[in-house]
């Protein structure tokens, strides 16, 4: 069984790089670009993962990160925050706002995907 991945990201080369590293290696990817209804997109969608960006229109990826932590039905879904900001307070913020995994953008395609498996369990 396919494990599948929500990705939620506004910029639309991105969303494409990401669905096609990320098919190639077998995973169904769902896709969502804007703050706004991501947290009912991943309760919908149930994915294994989530690879959130944190710059996103609406709602911040952050905003989002804290509302799924303090979720009872998705709280312990594993979270790769990707994001172009990746100074050492954003990730540290991050942190401890509960991603499981902080990268920046830009980032090397073999550490992404090595990265989402582990996360996955596979």
């Amino acid at each position: 069984m396919s494990k599948t991945i929500a990705v939620i990201e506004d910029e639309p080369f991105i969303i494409e790089a990401l669905q096609f590293l990320l098919e190639r290696e077998g995973f169904v990817v769902m896709t969502h670009s804007d703050g706004a209804g991501a947290v009912e997109f991943i309760k919908s969608v149930n994915p294994d993962m989530v690879i959130l960006d944190n710059m996103l229109p609406t709602i911040s990826g952050m905003q989002i990160l804290e509302t799924v932590r303090a979720s009872n039905t998705i709280a312990t879904l594993p979270i790769l925050m990707l994001t172009a900001k990746g100074q050492k307070k954003d990730r540290s913020a991050a942190e401890q706002a509960g991603a499981s995994l902080f990268m920046t953008k830009p980032f090397a395609n073999a550490d992404l995907v090595a990265n989402v498996r582990r996360m996955v369990g596979l």
